[in-house]
């Protein structure tokens, strides 16, 4: 006669867990917000029969338990945050395995306000200080920083973290920032431009005085940068041939030692973009001074006639004829044209302290003399200021929409008084990318 044996109870270990970040930053009713990636396992047992959930350990009001969804299955799950409140709330994820067993891991939450076009936004985060851009193709943008030398490639349909970074610093012999304010691309090869100006104290810091070129490889996804030419007396030439010419434009006074470049008749490059047809000239445009300096009124655009020989051999620059544009009592953030040599520019305050300051874009054909078309307001309600477009579209067509990048590095995001260049954790840290119709 035969034993019966009862089957011998499976034996299973502790789950195990992991996240693809520990700090995430949403925003109240945007699209498309970052998403962290849930890794789970279990001796003993298939991916597949573990369970993922999560649970607001601190602020709900902010993001609750149902407020997290967890998509996919297997080893790897998906969770994203719908946002409720701005603030900052502690997520408890939880990876439940056969047997009972369970383990948790914390996620550490952040949520910005709701902005306008929300549709239409998207957020780059791992930097705040956003300052110029240049589309890369395949749906990438290349986006400089003005408080790091870090650049940073960004899908531009989606939120989250840089896709590649690249930090030339050590082979341009820089230890500070460059405070990158423009940028222009020709062909394969990038310009980039510091500010020129002293820094906010109204100290030279002589890294600031940097022009440099980066050279492209690839595109949309495999986009490779490599360092190219550099110059670091554009600074010096600009007000050498100010002075030269009667100091019309008082780049001397602007560029002494106390002299912050945040005035109205102060020094502050921002914008750059090349002449219509042209690969040699390149337009710098000013955010300081509006001219005539002091009383202001246009904003200043000085032609380097030989800026391709300036960056790539160290030629001493040659200024052309200045331009000044009427933006409406505000100066340039940011210049941009397409291959068709249509220019948007984005328009703004002097103005150091400029988050509600009124801001603008215009289009313009490049011919100096050619007034510039204003093509819309941009809002001023939101946090941070509009610093960079990172292309632009045929201005014949009708509804052609262009992506314009906010600077939020001073923009209190998460309603704590801390200013985002300030936030402990880069993941928290963002700027919007927002489409803006410019034409009817």
């Amino acid at each position: 006669m035969g034993l019966n044996c009862p089957a011998q109870a499976a034996s299973y270990g502790t789950p195990t867990i992991g996240l693809s970040a520990s700090y995430l930053s949403g925003a109240v009713g945007a699209t498309g917000d970052p998403v962290v990636t849930v890794t789970v396992g279990q001796s003993g047992a298939g991916a597949s029969a573990l369970t993922v959930a999560a649970s607001a350990s601190t602020k709900s009001s902010v993001a609750g338990t149902g407020d997290v969804v967890v998509s996919g299955s297997g080893a790897s799950r998906q969770l994203s945050v719908a946002a409720h409140a701005r603030g900052y709330t502690d997520l408890t994820i939880k990876v439940t395995g056969l047997g009972g067993k369970t383990a948790t891991k914390t996620l550490h939450y952040a949520a910005s306000a709701a902005v306008h076009n929300a549709a239409d936004t998207r957020y780059f985060t791992g930097s705040s200080d956003a300052s110029a851009a240049v589309d890369v193709g395949g749906g990438y943008v290349v986006v400089a920083d003005d408080e790091s030398n870090t650049l940073r490639m960004y899908d531009r349909s989606a939120s989250g973290a840089p896709v590649k970074t690249w930090d030339f610093s050590s082979q341009l012999g820089v230890s500070k920032e460059i405070d990158i304010e423009g940028a222009a691309r020709v062909g394969n090869t990038i310009y980039w431009t510091g500010s020129l100006g002293n820094n906010k104290d109204g100290e030279y810091k002589a890294d600031r005085n940097t022009v440099f070129t980066t050279t492209v490889s690839g595109s949309g996804a495999s986009t490779q940068l490599a360092l190219g030419g550099s110059y670091k007396k554009l600074r010096d030439d600009l007000v050498a041939w100010d002075h030269a010419n009667g100091d019309r434009y008082g780049f001397t006074a602007a560029t002494a030692s106390g002299q912050v470049p945040k005035q109205i008749d102060g020094f502050n490059v921002e914008g750059l973009e090349f002449a219509p047809g042209s690969t040699s000239t390149a337009y710098v445009g000013f955010r300081a001074p509006l001219v005539p300096p002091k009383t202001g009124g246009k904003a200043l655009i000085v032609p380097v006639t030989n800026f391709d020989k300036v960056v790539g051999s160290g030629a001493k620059a040659v200024m052309g004829t200045p331009i000044e544009l009427d933006l409406g009592g505000l100066s340039i953030r940011d210049i941009r044209k397409n291959a068709a040599d249509q220019y948007l520019i984005v328009a703004g305050s002097w103005a150091a302290d400029d988050n509600s300051d009124p801001y603008a874009v215009y289009s313009w054909d490049g011919v100096a003399g050619h007034a510039p078309v204003k093509r819309a307001d941009l809002p001023t309600s939101d946090p941070g200021g509009w610093e960079a477009v990172v292309d632009v579209p045929d201005l014949n067509q009708a509804g052609a929409r262009a992506q314009f990048i906010t600077d939020d590095g001073s923009a209190d995001l998460y309603g704590d008084g801390t200013e985002a260049k300030d936030l402990t954790h880069p993941e928290w840290k963002k700027s919007r990318a927002t489409w803006f119709t410019v034409t009817n």
